[in-house]
């Protein structure tokens, strides 16, 4: 993965083929979640009865958490298989890591 400089921190990168299944379901999802959030904004705007915003408010979450499923398995099929491949051990720690921040 090539390493990027910053003023405070080593920026990474993962290149994805914008071509790819894979890239164009991340992005969908996303779309996707993205006019959810603007859906429950307009029932705030228009005064929606708190379950009825709570109720989309969960549907979206629930989004997110299949985006974040299909990102890890991303994840760990492509960067991690070829850290390790490459001899990264240190990919084992930081996927366990992850796992930590995103399972809370």
């Amino acid at each position: 993965m090539p390493k990027e400089e910053s003023c405070c921190d080593v920026v990474r990168h993962k290149y994805r083929d914008k071509e790819s299944r894979e890239y164009k379901s991340l992005i969908c999802r996303l779309n996707r979640i993205e006019g959810q959030v603007r859906g429950v904004r307009g029932m705030i705007e228009d005064d929606r009865y708190c379950v009825d915003v709570l109720t989309q408010v969960s549907a979206i979450q629930s989004a997110l958490n299949g985006f974040t499923k299909e990102l890890l398995a991303q994840h760990i099929h492509g960067c991690v298989v070829a850290d390790i491949q490459k001899g990264n051990a240190g990919a084992v720690d930081e996927l366990c890591a992850l796992l930590q921040k995103v399972m809370k």
